[in-house]
């Protein structure tokens, strides 16, 4: 019976041949895949960067927007409208969320450590479920009982991350004391 040594080389130590293309095609193989995950390690962190600067565009021109109505609400006397405060604290408050958004953007941009994320993440819910508490009117609801219950949820989400801020801060603080 032949042997095929087509693709076999003889090894190092002369003893016999040694299988040299497939170590040579894994070696590539992994030399390509990790190109390819720099690469795209690179390509998400460029996407990461330009939301940032979404999200800090945005902010500038609620920023902007806001002082504009704000004048305007001045010029027309309508600044002494509840409703229309309400709106300005409504926006002014839109406008935090985009700012924590932004840093959990940026967060991640520089790989910050994951509680700061989280932390970060936690923010951005309460100021929103407290925007929403703000702006909450059960005429907006087409039942009573619609009202009742967004108002149920809402402070379920509330008791949630005020329950999530708890267990960050003792974790926080535990971990604290163990590193002194």
């Amino acid at each position: 019976m032949a042997e095929d040594t087509g693709s076999r080389s003889p090894s190092p130590d002369g003893g016999g041949t040694a299988d040299a293309a497939p170590a040579q095609n894994a070696d590539a193989g992994r030399l390509l895949s990790t190109r390819f995950a720099a690469l795209t390690d690179r390509f998400v962190h460029v996407v990461e960067l330009a939301a940032a600067l979404v999200f800090a565009l945005l902010f500038a021109i609620g920023v902007v927007d806001l002082v504009i109505r704000i004048v305007e609400a001045v010029l027309d006397g309508t600044i002494t409208d509840p409703t229309v405060v309400v709106g300005f604290i409504d926006t002014g408050l839109l406008l935090l969320v985009i700012v924590e958004v932004y840093q959990t953007v940026v967060a991640y941009t520089q790989e910050s450590d994951t509680r700061q994320v989280v932390r970060l993440i936690i923010y951005t819910g309460v100021i929103a479920m407290v925007r929403k508490a703000i702006i909450f009117r059960t005429g907006a609801y087409a039942s009573t009982q619609d009202a009742l219950f967004a108002a149920l949820a809402y402070t379920v989400i509330v008791l949630g991350l005020i329950g999530l801020l708890f267990v960050e801060h003792v974790i926080t603080t535990s971990s604290e004391k163990a590193t002194v």
